[in-house]
C-alpha cells in the first residue's frame, strides 16, 4: 500500500481526504510558528502572503484600507474577518507584477515571517515602489529523521523542503508542492515533483492521491 507523509498536521477534513482512500498516511509538522509583537496603528496598502501573517494582523485588530494576498485561503480568510481584498494571486512574484503594473505610485507595508522570499521585495526595490517590511512571525525548522521512504511527500512551503531534506533524502518519493516557490525548493533535491493546480491544501492531497492510487 503506497504510504503519503504530509509535511503539515493536517485538518480532519484534510485527512479523511487521504484516509477515505485507502493510502497510508503519516504526518508531522515540519516547521513550528511563533507569533512575535509588534508596532502597526493603521495601514493603507498590506501585502499579505501568508495565513500566519494574516492571523497575526487579526490578533492585532490592524484597520487597513486594502489587503494584497498571495493565496485564495488567505484572502478568504482575510475577508471573513471584514478586511478588503483589492487583490489575489498565486504566487509573491505574480502578486508583485500586479503591484508594479497597477498600484506603482502607492505605499505598501509588507507582513512577514523571518524567513520571507525576496521576489516581492526585489520587485518593489527595483522598481522604486515605497514599502516597510514589518515582521510578524518567526519560523523554525522541526528536524525529524525517518527511517522508512514514502512514496509521496506533501509540501506546503519552501521551508518544510529545507527542514525534511536536512535530515531525510527525497530519493524515489514523488513530491507534491502547494506552489512554484515550493517546488524550486524541491528541485534543489529532485526532479520528481508534482505542483498542484490550485495553492490549496486540499488540491495538493487530491493531486497525491490521484497519482499515488493508480501506481
Amino acid at each position: 500500500m503506497p504510504t503519503i507523509l504530509s509535511t503539515k498536521v493536517l485538518s480532519p477534513s484534510q485527512k479523511q481526504l487521504i484516509l477515505n482512500s485507502g493510502l497510508g498516511f503519516i504526518e508531522y509538522n515540519a516547521i513550528k510558528i511563533d507569533f512575535v509583537d509588534f508596532e502597526a496603528v493603521s495601514i493603507e496598502n498590506a501585502i499579505i502572503t501568508s495565513k500566519n501573517a494574516a492571523k497575526a494582523i487579526i490578533k492585532k485588530d490592524i484597520l487597513i484600507e486594502k489587503c494584497f494576498c498571495v493565496g485564495e485561503k488567505t484572502s478568504v480568510y482575510l475577508k471573513v474577518h471584514n478586511y478588503k481584498v483589492a487583490e489575489v494571486a498565486d504566487d509573491g512574484r505574480n502578486l508583485a507584477n500586479i503591484v508594479l503594473n497597477n498600484y506603482s505610485d502607492q505605499s505598501f507595508t509588507f507582513f512577514c515571517g523571518n524567513r520571507r522570499r525576496d521576489e516581492i521585495p526585489s520587485v518593489l526595490k527595483e522598481n522604486h515602489i515605497a514599502f516597510e517590511e514589518i515582521e510578524v512571525y518567526k519560523t523554525s525548522l522541526n528536524f525529524q529523521q525517518f527511517r522508512q521512504e514514502f512514496d509521496g511527500i506533501l509540501f506546503f512551503s519552501p521551508s518544510a523542503v529545507q527542514s525534511f531534506t536536512k535530515e531525510n533524502q527525497l530519493k524515489d518519493s514523488i513530491v507534491f508542492c502547494i506552489g512554484n516557490t515550493t517546488a524550486s525548493e524541491a528541485k534543489k533535491h529532485t526532479e520528481n515533483i508534482i505542483t498542484a493546480t490550485k495553492p490549496s491544501i486540499e488540491n495538493v492531497i487530491v493531486q497525491a492521491v490521484k497519482i499515488l492510487k493508480s501506481r
